[in-house]
């Protein structure tokens, strides 16, 4: 069974803090994740990044962002959906 997951992340960000978004959306798919993270736009304030998953690798995929996100200060940034 396939899973998705979906997160809101803010627009206007610094160079640095986009970087850490960037290493985040590469990081999911080095570790196997997925394959691709979709990009659409949700009004002028927000990106959904969203891609899918198996429903086993679902729970220790949300983990891994909850982790990125809390040790990289993106907790104002990031909301899992």
């Amino acid at each position: 069974m396939i899973a998705t997951i979906r997160l809101k992340i803010q627009k206007d960000i610094t160079p640095d803090r986009e970087k850490k978004i960037l290493k985040l959306k590469g990081s999911l798919i080095t570790n196997g994740f997925t394959d691709i993270v979709y990009i659409t736009d949700e009004g002028l304030d927000y990106h959904i990044n969203h891609f899918t998953v198996t429903a086993e690798t679902k729970g220790e995929a949300l983990e891994f962002i909850k982790s990125y996100v809390s040790n990289h200060g993106l907790t104002d940034l990031v909301t899992v959906l």
